[in-house]
């Protein structure tokens, strides 16, 4: 097998996937959400066993996808003026 082709051999890069972004930072904070909720819950027998800083870490997670998810639709808002100023 070689793994250096010349030039002439070899075939055109495939196009970028496109993915929707939003879907996964959305699953991600949904996941962060429910582990904040179920460490809420247990509360006490986490702080009983010293583990009370899981509540911020989940809260943390949650503010982080947060964030992200307003990155992402900011990113998509820009593409798409970008895409509609080259249209017209």
């Amino acid at each position: 097998m070689r793994l250096w082709l010349p030039e002439a051999e070899r075939r055109p890069d495939p196009a970028p996937a496109r993915a929707d972004a939003r879907k996964a930072v959305l699953a991600g904070t949904a996941l962060w959400l429910v582990a904040l909720v179920v460490c809420l819950l247990l509360r006490d027998a986490l702080a009983s066993s010293g583990l009370g800083w899981l509540i911020w870490a989940c809260a943390v997670g949650v503010l982080i996808g947060v964030v992200s998810l307003a990155v992402v639709q900011a990113i998509r808002r820009r593409r798409a003026r970008q895409r509609s100023g080259d249209a017209s």
